[in-house]
């Protein structure tokens, strides 16, 4: 139950120092396992507010975040029934940038097949349901106008749903 934490120190002779230390867990591999699944996600923070900032860019209004829609879309319109997933490169294993970690390969493999699969889920559900889904990688946020294309696209292609 010991973690091992490092620090630098800069030295009377300006050199780096590289210590390490060893720091007692007051908890179990189990008891910190089950910590960690309780902290819940909130999404990425950087990404959703490029993805806001496209949206302000190029006019694109009624959008809304952290709605409570079945697969918990980043961004929804919902009148339109659109849900948009911005999927993180690593964690969905995009094929143009996923490098592989080379520790404790077997995990990383299940985790990232897992997160694809239940996306292909996610996506099989609200379609059921007659919503549009965009899934945009993360690296894809670099060309905002690629991605106000797609969502203007499928925006317009929808004829809104009145409530009466």
């Amino acid at each position: 139950m010991n973690l091992k934490a490092s620090f630098t120190t800069k030295s009377a002779s300006s050199r780096l120092r590289f210590r390490e230390i060893i720091v007692a867990d007051r908890m179990t591999k189990s008891q910190r396992s089950y910590t960690m699944s309780r902290i819940k996600s909130k999404g990425n923070q950087s990404t959703e507010l490029k993805t806001v900032a496209i949206f302000k860019e190029y006019g694109i209004k009624g959008w809304r975040r952290n709605q409570k829609v079945e697969g918990n879309p980043d961004f929804i319109f919902r009148q339109q029934k659109v849900a948009i997933f911005i999927d993180g490169c690593f964690w969905h294993g995009c094929p143009k940038c996923y490098i592989p970690p080379k520790s404790n390969i077997a995990y990383w493999e299940t985790k990232i097949a897992r997160n694809r699969k239940r996306d292909r889920t996610i996506t099989k559900v609200l379609t059921g349901k007659n919503w549009t889904v965009l899934r945009f990688w993360e690296h894809s946020l670099m060309r905002p106008k690629y991605v106000a294309n797609k969502v203007l696209h499928a925006l317009s292609a929808i004829e809104p749903i009145d409530k009466n």
